[in-house]
């Protein structure tokens, strides 16, 4: 089921069981070219305890967990081929 986006736009996300995929293009005017062809999002129990346990077995996510501003606390990092995962949690209110 797509959450956001759509044919005009260069972002769409999709809801996949209880996980997320966000897909993300660039322009043909965009100056630079973009890696980024999106995200698979996992929702887990302790984001904190996913984020040490990937330090432990030697992986190296891109910053810290933290709080985002739409309310989840996440972590991303990328598998070995360089496509981006993210783990997060939805923070309670």
């Amino acid at each position: 089921m797509r959450l956001l986006g759509g044919p005009n736009e260069r972002f769409a996300s999709y809801k996949i069981g209880a996980s997320f995929l966000n897909l993300a293009s660039s322009s043909r005017d965009d100056a630079r070219p973009q890696r980024l062809w999106g995200r698979l999002i996992f929702h887990v129990d302790d984001v904190d305890a996913l984020y040490q346990l990937a330090l432990d077995k030697g992986l190296k996510p891109e910053a810290e967990p933290r709080d985002a501003e739409w309310g989840e606390r996440y972590f991303h990092l990328r598998d070995p081929d360089g496509h981006g995962l993210s783990f997060a949690k939805v923070l309670e209110e």
